[in-house]
């Protein structure tokens, strides 16, 4: 394998705006990469016994092509290739290569160029073969600007769509198309407006408030959707905030909450730290709507639901890349207590928190028995009553690390 790499960002200029620099690099190569877009707009400057690797799906048979390579290589990629570029994925891949980069404007620098827009403040988030975390956490967040890559599939229409589903309108939608290339545009358009058009392939977002969101901190119980016939069955506010304050939330990377129902446990979570990978368990099918439902009233997206029943399922799936789980609200359990920490234990990280809301004193002894069988730390309960409603226990355990 080659040990040096060299790479360079291309606007869609199809003539190469290249420092001479890049261009003295490109002369001085005869192998390259690049997708077929970047091969159309540097073929006039390429050596002409050069190699060309594509750069396409699957990213690994392009890391293999790379590796096979003994003598150096150019890299063509779009814009700046360490920001959210291919240069980044080469780094992870081949750590010990020594590189070089030539930058250009990445798109969303260039679109906000074209607004004539200071951009210093602008939060970024990226749906380019990407879920919608780095979105949603902007928008729950309230950023005035926020600069959005997006795909095929995740287009502005189905941006705009997802953010007025989840009530996120105080938003107009900047759309750059085809920057620097022959068929370039620049337009603003409401939310609704842009629901219903189609954009050049080539695109990115800048979405721009024109006023401030309104955030919800202790989220009223009248505000969710609960089960039919059972209105009481949710997780009142107070103990709600208390319940989350006992997870330590503020220094976990994922949640499990089991037994979601209404989903309000998760809700406030995720608009608390919406950073936090959050999995709501639930076997009851009705329950799923009602997490539908509340997410979008409570503009809180992003909460993944895991539907049936909760010993049946591969939890290792819902550990992240860190393949733990640091809290988990145990919401519902089935009398089956002791097999739920035999599920949670291996996963639950060190430090990791485990919390219930116990009415009945039998659930609690039960509860600070597995956690004492598993040497976890036993945090002092904590005794809420709300209004005429029985006195909830919350009570919290950690896990240690082993001797």
């Amino acid at each position: 394998m080659s040990d040096r790499i060299t790479v360079v960002g291309l606007t869609d200029n199809p003539d190469p705006e290249l420092t001479e620099d890049a261009r003295l690099a490109v002369s001085q190569h005869r192998v390259f990469a690049g997708g077929e877009r970047h091969r159309g707009i540097v073929a006039s400057i390429l050596p002409h016994d050069s190699d060309w690797i594509t750069i396409k799906p699957p990213i690994g048979k392009v890391l293999v092509a790379f590796k096979e390579e003994p003598g150096p290589i150019l890299a063509f990629t779009s814009g700046d290739p360490l920001f959210y570029g291919f240069g980044a994925t080469l780094q992870k891949a081949f750590p010990d290569a020594v590189y070089t980069y030539y930058p250009s404007f990445h798109s969303l620098q260039l679109l906000a160029h074209r607004c004539r827009m200071p951009y210093q403040s602008m939060r970024y988030a990226s749906l380019t073969g990407r879920g919608w975390q780095e979105l949603d956490c902007a928008l729950i967040e309230g950023a005035q600007l926020i600069g959005v890559l997006t795909d095929r599939r995740k287009t502005p229409a189905v941006v705009a769509k997802r953010m007025l589903d989840f009530g996120f309108s105080e938003y107009t939608m900047i759309v750059g198309e085809a920057l620097g290339g022959a068929e370039e545009r620049v337009c603003e358009y409401g939310l609704e407006d842009a629901v219903r058009l189609s954009f050049h392939e080539l695109n990115c977002i800048i979405l721009s408030a024109f006023q401030p969101h309104v955030k919800l901190f202790g989220i009223p119980d009248s505000t969710f959707e609960g089960l039919r016939g059972r209105p009481n069955m949710i997780t009142k506010m107070p103990v709600r905030l208390a319940t989350l304050s006992r997870l330590g939330l503020v220094n976990a990377r994922n949640f499990w909450d089991i037994g979601f129902c209404t989903g309000s446990v998760s809700v406030e979570a995720r608009l608390l730290f919406p950073e936090i990978d959050i999995t709501a368990f639930e076997k009851r099918s009705e329950c799923s709507v009602l997490l539908e439902h509340n997410s979008k009233k409570c503009s809180a997206p992003g909460i993944r639901q895991v539907m049936g029943d909760f010993f049946l399922q591969e939890h290792s799936a819902y550990t992240g890349d860190q393949e733990t789980v640091d809290a988990v609200f145990i919401g519902g359990h089935g009398g089956r207590l002791e097999e739920m920490f035999a599920c949670i234990d291996p996963l639950l990280s060190i430090g990791g928190r485990v919390v219930i809301n116990a009415v009945q004193s039998e659930s609690l002894k039960q509860f600070h028995q597995q956690a004492g069988q598993y040497n976890y730390r036993i945090f002092e309960d904590m005794k809420i009553a709300v209004d005429e409603f029985n006195v909830i226990t919350v009570a919290a355990v950690e896990k240690t690390r082993k001797a």
